[in-house]
């Protein structure tokens, strides 16, 4: 299988970090191939600029786009590891969506109607959250969450949603919760 991860987290000692590194060990192990995309090592820019909208309306990307796409078109599951920061994406992460879904190659309208263009990958979430999934669930945050991104994006591009986790109190997590997240992520590849 060939696994792509996109991943988005500044810091190389964070618990998103752990689990991008607990699943690049896990496919090698597991003979898959595997591709990491990490944004802010790549200091990919996430800035959807007038010349990107032009182009997006006439099929053209710049080459920095058309390489993740590239990535993507290769990849049968996609994994998408970063925090939840302000109650969604990383900025960065934001962009990358923003600029390489782009109109025709993610999704397009026939007729009016939308069709997502990436059936037939599926994609695996993974987020980190400073919060607790009940305070999170008291305000309908996790409800929230779940339609913006699930729905919002990777449904919307024609993604069958694997799974998506949502690992809290990312900051003060124990050995033995962080433990317990990267046993039920490997289960979800195991599958």
């Amino acid at each position: 299988m060939k696994h792509l991860i996109i991943y988005a987290h500044p810091n190389e000692n964070s618990l998103n970090c752990h689990f991008k590194n607990i699943l690049v060990a896990q496919f090698q192990q597991q003979n898959h191939e595997v591709e990491v995309r990490d944004l802010y090592q790549m200091n990919f820019n996430p800035v959807l600029s007038l010349e990107d909208m032009a182009g997006q309306r006439k099929g053209l990307v710049t080459d920095d786009v058309k390489k993740e796409q590239e990535f993507i078109t290769w990849a049968d599951c996609i994994t998408f590891i970063h925090p939840i920061w302000w109650t969604g994406l990383p900025a960065i992460m934001k962009g990358y969506i923003e600029r390489v879904f782009s109109y025709g190659f993610a999704y397009r309208y026939d007729q009016g109607v939308q069709k997502g263009l990436l059936s037939g990958k599926q994609a695996v979430i993974i987020n980190s959250c400073g919060k607790s999934n009940a305070e999170y669930s008291a305000v309908g945050m996790d409800k929230a969450l779940l339609l913006t991104s699930d729905k919002g994006i990777y449904l919307y591009c024609g993604f069958e949603i694997k799974q998506h986790f949502f690992f809290n109190n990312a900051d003060r997590a124990t050995a033995e919760a962080i433990e317990e997240y990267v046993t039920e992520i490997k289960a979800i590849y195991n599958n």
